[in-house]
């Protein structure tokens, strides 16, 4: 008897959820990103098409003389937020696609359709809303005092649809929240899935580039605090920000983790308040506390952010542990490097903290990356040991090494700038920075070279201080 004729198994990937990473079979852990139980099976055929969609058209394109280039500047437009501009690169690129990202109720949609007001006065804006009704929307614009006629709600999710409706209306600005509820029905998986993403993200990247629209994406923030899909997304992008903070403070900041058009290394400060976001444009008067300053344990450091110096309060807590071995907590400064400039203190500058507990925060929700920092953390635990006070009106920068040197850092005269500004009438920094340097006036400057002159500096008594 003639066997029956049998259809050919269509071919498959598995592709990871998280960072995109593919594969021939089925693997528990993905071996791009480590995360477990994230691999789907994609037909290999919808796989490649992903990959050409995520591609600009090339027709008619010509290869350019590099010295042929047109290097004019590029017609950025200001966001309505000059924090939200600095974080862009300068303002807002015409035919980019930026993807904002943050935890749930951090500010995300408040801060766009608060932007939306300036947006609109540059071709009007559509404001794509998957999550929310229209009226949603309404209430909440009219909470935040945004009542702009150019600004138009599409309560859409197909990206057919979208694309449609942005070449009839041609809008200057297109804001879609969130990127996790775009759909392309030809397509394969759920909404929010690693297909629905790539397909998604990339329609929009070809609709900015062929419309000039600058498109923004709001995204959501998996439980590991990435956006989610966040590799396949990057890389398709012109920017990616994000929105940090703690819901339960009234302080969020933005950062940017990808920047085409500009540097990934500046931030920009908000207050959540009644009316919505409202900027900050001076972040070192609400980052230090005259009150704090006059406990041990408390100092202000001076750390860069892109091209921007701010005054920052560092606090430590040190006490005789209750344990065999001690604790070491950190929030907003590198755990690791925290334990390291510890040792350094015990070994440098012979202070004891092998029995002692230390707990080091920075105020204000900040996190501080920058070695210039390193000082601040040496300085506050060494004041919170001691229970010395550093006193008010002193700020300290500076990169500590294991040999317990004070290295010299960047930008040493911004910095220097901002402390006078402030208020600050003595800095301690590193000795090297002292050549060709401008002091301002009524301010004292202090150069060292090692951890154990910057303690003798800061607090004349601390060695053999501390009650025996």
């Amino acid at each position: 008897m003639r066997g029956k004729h049998k259809m050919p198994k269509a071919k498959t990937l598995f592709v990871c959820n998280a960072c995109g990473y593919e594969t021939g079979r089925w693997l528990g852990q993905c071996p791009g990103c480590h995360a477990w139980n994230t691999l789907e099976e994609v037909p290999v055929a919808l796989a490649q098409a992903l990959s050409r969609a995520e591609a600009l058209p090339a027709a008619g394109a010509q290869a350019i003389r590099l010295s042929e280039v047109d290097l004019t500047e590029l017609p950025r437009f200001s966001a309505g937020f000059s924090e939200l501009d600095r974080v862009l690169g300068g303002g807002v690129v015409p035919g980019s696609l930026v993807l904002l990202g943050g935890d749930p109720g951090i500010g995300k949609s408040t801060l766009l359709l608060q932007s939306a007001a300036t947006l609109a006065q540059k071709g009007g804006l559509l404001y794509v809303t998957g999550e929310e009704s229209p009226a949603q929307v309404r209430m909440r614009a009219q909470r935040l005092g945004v009542t702009q006629a150019d600004i138009w709600l599409y309560p859409q999710t197909d990206c057919g649809m979208i694309e449609a409706e942005v070449k009839k209306r041609k809008p200057g600005s297109v804001v879609i929240d969130s990127v996790q509820t775009l759909i392309s029905p030809e397509q394969n998986g759920m909404p929010g899935s690693i297909v629905q993403l790539r397909e998604g993200a990339g329609r929009m990247m070809r609709l900015a580039k062929e419309t000039g629209c600058a498109i923004f994406l709001i995204g959501h923030v998996n439980k590991e605090g990435g956006i989610a899909g966040p590799r396949v997304l990057e890389h398709i992008v012109d920017a990616v920000l994000y929105l940090e903070g703690d819901r339960g403070l009234k302080y969020r900041i933005l950062r940017a983790a990808k920047n085409r058009f500009g540097s990934t290394n500046e931030i920009g400060l908000f207050e959540m308040k009644d009316e919505g976001l409202v900027q900050v444009d001076n972040p070192s008067e609400i980052l230090i506390s005259p009150r704090a300053q006059q406990e041990a344990g408390s100092v202000v450091v001076c750390p860069m952010e892109g091209t921007r110096a701010m005054l920052v309060e560092m606090q430590a807590l040190v006490s005789p542990t209750s344990f065999g071995t001690p604790r070491r907590m950190s929030t907003g400064f590198d755990y690791g490097r925290m334990a390291m400039l510890i040792a350094v203190l015990e070994k440098r500058a012979g202070l004891p903290l092998g029995n002692q507990d230390a707990y080091l925060n920075v105020a204000g929700g900040l996190r501080l990356d920058e070695p210039a920092a390193d000082l601040g953390v040496i300085a506050a635990i060494a004041s919170g040991f001691t229970g010395l006070a550093v006193g008010a009106g002193t700020a300290v920068f500076g990169e500590v090494g294991l040999t317990g040197e004070v290295r010299a850092v960047s930008r040493a005269q911004t910095r220097l700038a901002e402390c006078a500004k402030l208020g600050m009438h003595r800095v301690l920094m590193p000795q090297d920075n002292l050549a060709g340097l401008k002091v301002p006036e009524g301010i004292d400057v202090i150069g060292v070279r090692t951890v154990s002159q910057a303690i003798q500096q800061l607090l004349p008594i601390a060695r053999g201080s501390r009650a025996q």
